[in-house]
This record gives structure tokens, sequence and C-alpha cells, in this order.
């Protein structure tokens, strides 16, 4: 399942022609744009971001959250949310082979994927809770405000 919009402003995005091309041939199940992402979530197994470069993907903090086993690029953003082999796995970006590899192993092996779900969903709840991030954010600024105020001494 395919889960959002190409992005026309990226020249390296699939075409919308395409997608509805590779939907009415049965190759893929992509609905565009879903405002429900819980509940795509809840259909699916594995939660898959390919993605060449990412701030702190929102996507697999929520797939996280919801306990599914998680295949992402190792690029920054997607490496400090997926711990390799722990509540996922971590590919190399532009490798083709490497992600239907990772995929056929979590596809093939319920009891690993029902694994790093819940793994997932500690690492969630320890590390990214709003709680927590609240209380970063604050010692960020203030760490930012005393360096500010040292040099304006």
């Amino acid at each position: 399942m395919l889960v959002g919009n190409p992005d026309s402003e990226n020249p390296s995005s699939i075409s919308k022609s395409i997608l509805i091309k590779w939907k009415n041939d049965e190759l893929v199940e992509w609905n565009g744009y879903e405002d429900n992402m819980p509940e795509v979530f809840k259909r699916s197994n594995i939660v898959v971001l390919p993605s060449y470069r990412e701030g702190l993907p929102k996507v697999l903090l929520e797939a996280a959250s919801c306990g599914r086993a998680i295949i992402a690029t190792d690029v920054p953003g997607c490496r400090e949310i997926v711990h390799h082999n722990v509540n996922g796995l971590l590919i190399p970006p532009y490798d083709s082979i490497s992600l239907a590899n990772a995929l056929n192993e979590l596809i093939e092996d319920q009891e690993r994927r029902a694994t790093m779900g819940a793994c997932g969903r500690e690492i969630v709840e320890e590390q990214f809770s709003e709680k927590i991030v609240v209380r970063q954010t604050m010692e960020l600024y203030k760490k930012l405000l005393t360096n500010l105020e040292n040099k304006l001494m």
C-alpha cells in the first residue's frame, strides 16, 4: 500500500499517471493522501520510508507508536527513530536490492515484526513523548540564552 500524493516539485518523484497505471495493473494499492494514519497503520504490518533525506519523520514516530516494524533508509532523521534490528531495519539509500531483501525478511517473520513493533512503541514513549521533547527544547533554549548572555558580558 502506498500512501500520499506525488511531489510534483521533486523531479525524482513518481508521477501520478504512473501511480494510476500501477494501481490499475494491480501492482500497488494507492489511494493518495490519507487523513487517518492510525487506521492505515492498523491495516499494515510494516511501514517503509525509503527517503533520501529527512528531518525527523513524523510518519516513523506514528508508525512506531502504533507498534509497527519499520524499514527506512539510513539517513539522518530516520536513524534517530529506527534502531537497526531493534524496532526496524535501516537500509542504504538508493539501494533497491537491500530494500527488497529487508521487506522479504520482515514479511517472512511475523514474530520478528511483532517484537520490533513493541520495541518501537517503547522507544517512542521513552524518547519522543511530548513531555520529553518539551523538556529537551527548554534545556536547549536555556543553554542558548546562557551562551548569548556570556557573549554579551
